[in-house]
């Protein structure tokens, strides 16, 4: 891979050294600004449904709807990261973060019809959406900036656990303030979250991103889309998780529906923190393609649950399984590009994942109003199953 050349006007006469691990103030500033993410995922399907009188399918595509925000404007946050750094990027997306929580917020006003709060809802979810195309974007080429290509890997890592954390962490925060204080108090906090991280990432080192040649969005997503297409299909089970485990538990009398972001954050932190440079040392592909039959037992798990504890394992071994997707596939995806688009190519590859969500919310949700939402995990081990295969066929043709 081409050695990196800095560009220097943003940064002095020295751009700073890269560091052994990622920059601890861009992992506190995306943990941070990912609560926002995380907060409201068990509450909104619960508000829409339960508050507003939706259904299952409407709900589906209120959480799906955030990821066409996204995906839409992947692009343009990667232009905003080659051009001016993942800094910019970063607090441009905690601006947006924040407003989307505002909206939420005046959603929950009790002075409005289901209609109008929907119409808020979605229009918050939107802007969160935009929020976060520019803060992953951002955090997850910034991060690769502070430590240097030849450990990509481990970064994505790390920001993947800053990420898996806040949702963790962020879903029974959530939970419990709705319960205990009401929606409005979650929203409050979904505009408190992503402010902190701006104050993080403002007094953080900056890292320009590198001199070259910068290809049009569509060219880079030429050269990546293989790899996309193997974290979309990796999305599937993790969207069945986000959209619709509150209701599934719900349906089935269980308590505890906050835990089951928090299980499978757990399974997924531990593999990241384990076994977070695999992907550097071993190979991208070879590491994907264990992790999503892994991602598939547990999504079999969650179908078959007979209890809440082993729903909570299917959601757990899920995490095990997704934990190194993204790095897997983000380094083999990074070899594609030259350097000077590596902030388009993370942006291009995350956009994949931002169309599984946002494909597989609505899908998800037609296929839990005709067959139940259990039926929502088989249909996440069916997409875990075929991202193997994809891998498959894709190192056979590299090879």
């Amino acid at each position: 891979m081409s050695s990196i050349s800095i560009k220097t006007t943003d940064l002095g006469d020295a751009a700073p050294a890269h560091l052994p691990r990622p920059a601890l103030a861009v992992i506190a500033a995306l943990f941070c600004g990912y609560l926002a993410v995380g907060m409201p995922l068990p509450v909104i399907p619960l508000f829409v449904h339960d508050k507003l009188g939706f259904s299952s399918l409407v709900v589906g595509l209120v959480i799906g709807i955030q990821f066409l925000a996204t995906v839409l404007t992947r692009g343009y946050a990667g232009r905003v990261t080659d051009q001016l750094g993942g800094k910019k990027a970063a607090l441009q997306g905690a601006a947006f973060s924040a407003l989307g929580g505002l909206l939420y917020l005046v959603a929950a006003l009790p002075s409005f019809s289901p209609a109008t709060s929907l119409a808020i809802i979605i229009a918050g979810r939107l802007a969160a959406g935009l929020g976060e195309s520019q803060f992953v974007t951002g955090y997850v080429s910034w991060s690769i900036a502070s430590v240097g290509p030849q450990r990509a890997g481990m970064s994505m890592s790390w920001t993947g656990i800053a990420m898996f954390a806040a949702l963790a962490v962020g879903a029974p925060i959530g939970m419990s303030l709705y319960q205990s204080f009401g929606v409005q108090a979650v929203m409050i906090a979904c505009i408190v979250a992503p402010l902190f991280a701006a104050l993080i990432a403002s007094r953080a080192t900056s890292y320009a991103s590198p001199v070259g040649d910068r290809l049009p969005f569509y060219r880079v997503i030429r050269q990546i889309w293989r790899e996309g297409m193997g974290l979309m299909l990796q999305g599937i089970g993790l969207s069945g998780l986000t959209a619709f485990a509150s209701l599934y538990f719900s349906a089935r009398g269980w308590g505890h529906a906050g835990l089951v972001m928090t299980a499978f954050g757990i399974g997924f932190i531990f593999v990241r923190l384990v076994l977070g440079q695999l992907p550097d040392r071993i190979g991208g592909y070879r590491v994907a393609l264990w992790s999503l039959g892994v991602e598939a037992i547990g999504q079999v798990m969650l179908w078959g649950a007979q209890n809440e504890l082993m729903a909570l394992g299917g959601a757990l071994v899920t995490g095990l399984g997704c934990a190194l997707v993204f790095p897997a596939l983000g380094v083999e995806a990074l070899k594609r590009v030259l350097p000077a688009n590596r902030g388009s190519a993370m942006g291009a590859f995350v956009a994949f994942l931002d169309i599984a969500y946002g494909l597989a919310g609505p899908s998800a949700g037609l296929v839990a109003s005709r067959f139940g939402y259990a039926s929502v995990y088989l249909f996440g081990a069916a997409g875990a199953i075929t991202g193997a295969a994809l891998i498959l066929v894709n190192r056979r043709t590299t090879a």
